[in-house]
């Protein structure tokens, strides 16, 4: 019986450990909506399978999926995958689910369960209800044995937090100080935010970034325009089309980044991946996408928030969504040199984009 601890993570010695750091496993949800993903999921199932199977290569991998799917899903899913029934809103695990730090004395693992508004609540969210969202946490403790912190009233998303390890963390101001997000900002100020990270995921250093990618409708998460390589390294999303908005949004970050030092002191190295060339949604694929009142629409025409940066960092592998861009290939260079230790497997990634993320966004991954 797993049960939740009331003191702080810091006290106890627990941390956030680098996603590049060794994994036990790592977890998915099952997508199904259909105001979210067109033609009822189908396409995006294809695309998590492929994503989970490439993930199991070096690490168990488990997925959540609603009663109604679990046939389904077994069926798409390799034999040693282990697919659970969770109930869930939408498949964004990244966001919804624990956040595990570690204590390295021990070993020992726990969860810290942030609370979940769908991006927003009532003020700014993209669906509603998602209770069913809020409780993922705390089941994946459940099912994997692990005692849980839980912060009662301090709205977090996964996506929106990247650290290194060593005690910095990257976030951004889009996301975390957005006075008309729907989350903690400005019932909390700034330092009391950072407060808040520092005692869960034992930190001594916040780098506040201005901004996210472009039109990113989580209110610009970190893990879609940058990531730590290792510590004191750090991947930045970049175009050099000056025409394009995202330049100004990159150009205020890497002003940021070059001038920031981490927890240890370290001047930050910054390696730019540039984004593919804007992708806009087709007609078929909004057609595909049902309409409902109170979720985002995903109209023809409109703006994907597509990124390069918005990897998983496997035991063996890195997960690149890809494009079928001429610039897929500088980014598979790129972390090719970045992760010499791992193979970086280039997935085709438009399904998980047009569900508004990728998959960065789909997977979490419990410490070693």
């Amino acid at each position: 019986m797993t049960e939740r601890i009331e003191t702080l993570p810091i006290n106890d010695g627990f941390r956030m450990p680098g996603e590049y750091e060794a994994h036990q496993s790592c977890w998915l949800l099952w997508p199904e909506r259909p105001d979210n993903w067109r033609n009822g999921g189908k396409p995006a199932q294809k695309v998590f399978t492929e994503v989970a199977t490439e993930i199991a290569k070096s690490e168990p991998v488990t997925v959540g999926v609603n009663q109604t799917q679990f046939e389904n899903a077994r069926s798409h899913l390799p034999k040693h995958i282990r697919v659970v029934e969770m109930s869930n809103d939408d498949s964004w695990i990244r966001d919804c689910g624990a956040t595990f730090v570690k204590n390295d004395k021990t070993g020992e693992i726990r969860g810290v369960d942030w609370v979940f508004n769908a991006w927003g609540g009532l003020v700014d969210g993209l669906y509603f209800p998602w209770d069913k969202d809020d409780q993922v946490a705390r089941k994946m403790c459940d099912l994997e044995g692990y005692d849980y912190y839980h912060t009662d009233d301090f709205i977090l998303e996964g996506g929106s937090i990247h650290v290194d390890g060593e005690g910095t963390l990257i976030t951004t101001e889009e996301c975390l100080l957005n006075p008309e997000s729907g989350r903690n900002f400005p019932n909390l100020n700034r330092e009391e935010i950072e407060q808040v990270l520092k005692d869960h995921l034992n930190l001594q250093k916040v780098i506040w970034l201005p901004n996210g990618i472009y039109l990113d409708e989580t209110n610009g998460h970190v893990d879609n325009i940058a990531c730590f390589a290792k510590p004191g390294e750090v991947i930045l999303a970049w175009t050099d089309d000056t025409s394009d908005p995202q330049y100004e949004l990159s150009k205020a970050n890497l002003e940021v980044l070059e001038k920031e030092t981490d927890a240890k002191g370290r001047k930050l190295t910054v390696h730019k991946i540039h984004t593919p060339s804007p992708i806009l949604i087709t007609k078929d694929e909004s057609k595909g996408v049902d309409q409902i009142d109170g979720t985002l629409p995903r109209q023809e025409g409109d703006r994907l928030a597509a990124s390069y940066a918005n990897f998983y960092i496997g035991n063996k592998i890195i997960a690149l969504p890809v494009f079928n861009d001429p610039k897929d290939q500088d980014a598979i260079e790129l972390l090719t040199k970045l992760f010499p230790t791992r193979k970086v497997v280039p997935i085709y990634a438009r399904e998980i984009l047009l569900g508004g993320g990728n998959i960065h966004c789909i997977t979490q991954q419990i410490p070693a």
